[in-house]
C-alpha cells in the first residue's frame, strides 16, 4: 500500500543531507526516470504508467517539459502540438502547456513529485537529442523570458523540483542562457528546489559554482546535486558527501536497466550505495520505459521495478536519514571489498549508533567492531535485496568483534541494532507515514 503523499514542495532539512516535507518529515526519494512522459503518452496511458508506479512504491520521476528527439513526434506531443507557435523559446503553444499542466497535476494526485527538465540539453554525441542548438540560437535573453513563462505557470504546483539543463556541461551560449534560465527561474518562482543535470561525472557545484545557494548568501538558485555517474558510482557519491557546503544530493542517473548490458546486481547496488554513502535517494531506469517506446507496458514489472520496493522498505524500516556511512571502515572492518572496485562493501550507522546497516554487492564474511556502536547487546538481521526476504542473523552480548556471515553468496544488507531499541524486523510495512519510530 503506498504511503500518504507528503506536504510538497519540499525543502532541505537541518542538516543539509535530505529533503523534508512541508511538515518536516523526511523524504526518501524513490525514483524512475519517465522522461517522455508529457509528449509521448496519451491521458490514459499516463494514468496506466502512474498508477503501477504507486503501487510500485515509486514517489519522484524525472520528467522532460520539453522532448526533442525521443517521443514519436517530438518535439510535438501525442495529439500533434508542440510547445512553441513560432521559433524555439518563442510564443509558447497553450494547448501544449494544457496537456503537461494535466499530466503535472495528475501525478501529484497519484503520489508523484517530479523533477521537471524545464530545458533538456542533450548528450553531445548526439546534438539532435536535445535544445543545444535552439538554444546557441536563441541566446541568454529569449531563454530568461522562457524561465519567467514556465515559471510563473508553475509555481503554484505543489509537487516540482525543477531542474536546468541535462547530459552535457554547457560552454558559451548555453552556459549564459542556462544560468538564465536558472536565475529566472527563482526570481519568479520561489517557492520550488532547483537543481541542475550536466554532464556526466560532473555536478551542478561543478559547472555553476556561482549559482549554489547557501545559508546566509542570497542570490544562488542551486539547491541539490544531481550526481550523474557510469564511472565507480560509490566513489561518485562519496566524493559528493564530502563536498562543502554541505548539499542535499541524490543518485540521479548511472546505469539502466536494459541498457548497456547491465546486470540486476548492478542496478540493485548503485540503489543501495547511494543512500549508505550519505545520499537522500535514488532514480532507476529502464529502456524502453524511460522513453516511452514500443513494449513499455510489458517492462513495468521488470526486475529492477519489483526490487525497488525492497530497497524502499529496509531503509524505511530505520531512520535513514540519521544514517552517517562509515568511509574510515571503522565500524565494519573486514570484508570490505575493492575501494575502487564493484564489490565494494558500503557500511552507515545511525549518528546515536543505535542501528548498522551494510550492503555487500557479494556474501563473504566480515567483521563489525560493536565498541563504535552504541548498546551492550545487538540484534541483526539478513535481507535480501533479490527477494524482500529476511533472515534472523541472531543477538549478541557484550562482544568487542563480531564475525558475521550471510546465507549465501549472493548480494545482501546487514542490519545490526542495539537490542535495547527493540526494532522490528528490516522490511516490514512501513509505518503509514512511511517514517521510522525515533
Amino acid at each position: 500500500m503506498a504511503a500518504p503523499a507528503p506536504a510538497w514542495p519540499l525543502k532541505i532539512g537541518p542538516t543539509r543531507r535530505y529533503l523534508v516535507d512541508q511538515n518536516e518529515n523526511p523524504l526518501l526519494i524513490q525514483g524512475d526516470a519517465a522522461w517522455s512522459l508529457i509528449a509521448a503518452l496519451t491521458p490514459p496511458e499516463v494514468e496506466c504508467y502512474l498508477e503501477r508506479r504507486r503501487a510500485q512504491g515509486f514517489n519522484t520521476l524525472i520528467v522532460n517539459l520539453l522532448e526533442h528527439m525521443f517521443a514519436p513526434h517530438a518535439p510535438l506531443n501525442y495529439a500533434g502540438e508542440g510547445p512553441f507557435v513560432d521559433q524555439p523559446f518563442g510564443k509558447p503553444n497553450e494547448k501544449y502547456f494544457q496537456h503537461a499542466d494535466w499530466v503535472l497535476r495528475k501525478a501529484g494526485e497519484f503520489g508523484m513529485q517530479v523533477l521537471l527538465a524545464s530545458c533538456y540539453l542533450g548528450y553531445p554525441k548526439y546534438p539532435r537529442e536535445g535544445w543545444c542548438q535552439e538554444v546557441d540560437a536563441a541566446g541568454a535573453e529569449r531563454l530568461r523570458e522562457y524561465g519567467r513563462y514556465v515559471a510563473r505557470r508553475y509555481r503554484s504546483f505543489d509537487n516540482l523540483v525543477w531542474v536546468v539543463g541535462a547530459d552535457r556541461n554547457p560552454q558559451g551560449v548555453q552556459f549564459e542562457a542556462m544560468r538564465a534560465l536558472g536565475s529566472a527561474t527563482r526570481q519568479h518562482d520561489p517557492r520550488h528546489l532547483i537543481s541542475a543535470a550536466v554532464g556526466s561525472e560532473s555536478t551542478a557545484a561543478d559547472v555553476y559554482p556561482q549559482d549554489v545557494t547557501m545559508p546566509g548568501k542570497p542570490g544562488g538558485w542551486i539547491d541539490i546535486q544531481l550526481v550523474y555517474t557510469y564511472a565507480i558510482v560509490h566513489c561518485a557519491l562519496g566524493a559528493e558527501y564530502g563536498r562543502e557546503p554541505v548539499m542535499p544530493f541524490v543518485l540521479f542517473e548511472s546505469a539502466y536497466e536494459g541498457e548497456h548490458n547491465a546486470s540486476q546486481v548492478q542496478i540493485r547496488r548503485q540503489a543501495y550505495w547511494a543512500i549508505l554513502c550519505g545520499g537522500c535517494g535514488q532514480f532507476m531506469g529502464n529502456k524502453p520505459m524511460w522513453m516511452f517506446a514500443a513494449g513499455w507496458r510489458d517492462v513495468l514489472d521488470s526486475a529492477a521495478a519489483t526490487q525497488m520496493r525492497n530497497w524502499r522498505a529496509v531503509f524505511l524500516s530505520r531512520p535513514w536519514h540519521r544514517l552517517v556511512p562509515d568511509f574510515g571502515h571503522q565500524i565494519v572492518t573486514s570484508g570490505l571489498g575493492e575501494f575502487r572496485g564493484l564489490d565494494y562493501l558500503a557500511a552507515a550507522s545511525t549518528d546515536d549508533g543505535a542501528t548498522l546497516m551494510a550492503y555487500m554487492p557479494s556474501g563473504r564474511p566480515i567483521i563489525v567492531d560493536t565498541t563504535k556502536l552504541s548498546g551492550s547487546s545487538f540484534r541483526g538481521w539478513w535481507f535480501s535485496p533479490r527477494t524482500g526476504e529476511v533472515t534472523n542473523g541472531g543477538e549478541w552480548a557484550g562482544s568487542d568483534m563480531l564475525t558475521l556471515q550471510p546465507p549465501d553468496r549472493e548480494d545482501w544488507v546487514l542490519v545490526l541494532d542495539d537490542a535495547a531499541k527493540n526494532r522490528p524486523a528490516p522490511g516490514n510495512p512501513p509505518p503509514p507515514g512511511g517514517l521510522p519510530a525515533p
